[in-house]
């Protein structure tokens, strides 16, 4: 799978995730356990509005603070949709002539970058289904696409303590991927 399909497929896994949250739901927890439901969409709205600027070419420093903070306002739905669009936009249209991003570790490559946001949306995607008792069956062919990436990085990921301690692994595609990115898939809610 090409990297626009894989991330416009992730984003959209993660927007079906996000319609699936109620007016009552935002302050549950989830399963990274400093975010509730609100600040773990915050974070993946701030992530694809970063995914604009950084393929046009800005630097962090140009960007600066505007993605700080609250980014999802009285509308919080709409505004990680809208978030989600405008990254699936820029990959589209930017993508293929943009070889490097700067990110906060230095300069990326602009499809590596790309697969890192897969990784996000898909694990986050997961994340908040399991906190709002959605659907938490991932696609196939996107844990096993995430997956092959994932393997190689894995270690470095880890050691930049980006993701958790590796849980039990079982066999089970979907199962290993998330043990990998630190997730108990069999994860509820405290007091569920």
């Amino acid at each position: 799978m090409d990297t626009q399909e894989m991330h416009r497929r992730t984003v959209e896994w993660w927007t079906t995730c996000l319609a699936g949250v109620g007016d009552g739901q935002w302050g549950e927890p989830t399963p990274c356990a400093d975010w509730d439901v609100r600040a773990l969409v915050n974070h993946v709205a701030g992530e694809d509005l970063w995914t604009v600027p950084l393929l046009e070419g800005s630097t962090i420093e140009e960007v600066g603070d505007r993605y700080d903070g609250d980014l999802l306002g009285d509308a919080p739905l709409a505004a990680g949709q809208a978030a989600a669009d405008a990254a699936v936009t820029a990959v589209a249209d930017l993508l293929a002539g943009r070889e490097t991003v700067q990110l906060s570790y230095g300069e990326e490559r602009a499809d590596e970058y790309v697969w890192q946001l897969c990784a996000d949306h898909l694990v986050h995607g997961w994340d908040l289904a399991a906190a709002v008792g959605g659907d938490t069956a991932l696609p196939a062919d996107l844990v096993a696409a995430l997956g092959e990436w994932f393997a190689p990085r894995e270690e470095m990921y880890r050691g930049a303590g980006v993701i958790g301690d590796q849980q039990a692994l079982t066999g089970d595609a979907q199962h290993d991927l998330l043990a990998r990115f630190g997730r108990e898939s069999g994860w509820t809610a405290p007091g569920s």
